[in-house]
């Protein structure tokens, strides 16, 4: 794999109707591709064929009743946003994905079948390596604050994803031994480096005689 190239990049957010990967479906996918012409959004709005709850509406906004009034079924929604991220990953795009760990692990457990297959920029594991003992929260808003990137409307996809670009773009000009590295050698940072954090953190949450069995390792996404 070549180096990353913050001047070819397919950023990627989804917003779904359940913060648990394992039985989320799509409500919203965006795919935006970044090249030297400038941002193409992509965004497809699904019905996922359940009922949205409550939790999710107030955070992305999309409600039961209009997306099955104006959503795709979930099934096309679902193939396009397979597709078009093989696509990106054949033309050589970096996909940039903010907490990874959810995204791709929704598509794997919608699909069975998903794997990855090209290079993955996650800004939200590249900041917790890099900057690792700054106090605060790390959301999407909060690393906007931080890096000093606009965030157009926080929980709409295209804008997450256009903002997880933005701070992508900006985290390898702060730390330029990111673009040194081969794709693959990019991605074993992160992914090594998250398997790290989260051990310690189940370590710690163990130690106190707290629940861990939920703290993921594996990185872009679970199994």
């Amino acid at each position: 794999m070549t180096s990353f190239d913050p001047s070819a990049m397919l950023s990627f957010d989804l917003e779904t109707t359940s913060v648990n990967p394992r039985e989320a479906r799509i409500v919203t996918s965006a795919m935006v591709r970044i090249d030297s012409a400038g941002a193409h959004p992509t965004e497809l709005l699904a019905d996922p064929g359940v009922e949205i709850p409550e939790a999710a509406q107030k955070i992305h906004g999309i409600s039961t009743e209009y997306a099955r009034e104006h959503g795709r079924p979930h099934q096309e929604v679902l193939d396009a946003t397979v597709q078009e991220i093989r696509r990106g990953w054949d033309d050589g795009l970096n996909l940039i994905v903010f907490n990874a760990t959810y995204d791709l692990s929704v598509l794997r457990a919608l699909t069975g079948d998903f794997t990855v297959t090209g290079a993955v920029y996650d800004p939200f594991v590249i900041d917790k390596l890099k900057d690792r003992y700054r106090k605060g929260k790390r959301t999407l808003s909060h690393l906007c604050e931080h890096y000093r990137v606009r965030l157009d409307n926080a929980h709409e996809a295209t804008s997450d994803a256009l903002a997880a670009a933005r701070i992508a773009w900006k985290q390898v000009r702060l730390w330029p031994d990111l673009l040194e590295m081969s794709s693959a050698e990019l991605m074993e940072f992160q992914a090594v480096g998250y398997f790290e954090m989260q051990s310690e953190f189940k370590q710690y949450l163990t130690s106190r005689g707290r629940d861990a069995s939920d703290v993921a390792t594996s990185w872009p996404m679970q199994g």
